[in-house]
């Protein structure tokens, strides 16, 4: 499977491992990956090289209660009207 990277990122799977494998200081990698040293001290802590979730950990609606969602998208996929 590919793997995927937002538009800003600087490091991928591959360089997180090396990362966290090298017992070369950060100074040295971030200078070689082109990247801060700030980004080297941060993989090196985590346990794992994939990405932290961002955002809420239930997202939910702002506006309708989840009965109001729950209907409004029931709604939608029996006419077949798109979102908005």
């Amino acid at each position: 499977m590919a793997q995927i990277l937002h538009k800003r990122a600087t490091t991928t799977h591959a360089i997180r491992a090396e990362i966290q494998r090298s017992t070369e200081s950060a100074t040295t990698l971030s200078r070689r990956y082109g990247i801060n040293p700030k980004t080297v001290r941060k993989w090196r802590s985590r346990d794992t090289v994939e990405d932290t979730r961002m955002g809420p950990r239930a997202p939910r609606s702002t506006s309708l209660t989840p009965l109001e969602e729950a209907a409004a998208v029931t709604f939608r996929q029996k006419t077949l009207l798109p979102p908005r």
